[in-house]
């Protein structure tokens, strides 16, 4: 399954303009990248990634819509999945936005290789 391309512009007009944002094919979906880390994808699989600080995931996960992300058979912690029924608004893709912007610009940026 291809990522979903009206998520993905959903996306690209509430992140933007965010300083550093690079937008990178990865997971089979559309990543948004601030610094070199990953904040939010549309996913490949249809709805949202959205990488998490590690102490708001466990509340997260008991919200309906959202799963741990599995990738490879492994569950990746703090990386969650986001059913695309959960952000039908833009107010609540909005606010899984922030949250993958926020720890993303809290960790130090990947250097260029």
């Amino acid at each position: 399954m291809a990522y979903d391309k009206e998520l993905a512009d959903r996306i690209r007009e509430l992140i933007e303009p965010e300083p550093g944002l690079v937008e990178k094919k990865m997971f089979g979906g559309l990543a948004f990248l601030i610094g070199g880390n990953m904040a939010v994808a549309a996913s490949g699989r249809g709805g949202l990634l959205v990488r998490v600080a590690p102490q708001d995931s466990t509340a997260l996960l008991a919200r309906a819509y959202v799963a741990t992300m599995v990738m490879g058979g492994r569950e990746m912690t703090n990386w969650l999945h986001v059913d695309g029924a959960a952000v039908t608004d833009d107010a609540a893709l909005d606010e899984w936005i922030d949250r993958g912007v926020s720890y993303a610009r809290s960790l130090p940026p990947k250097k260029n290789k």
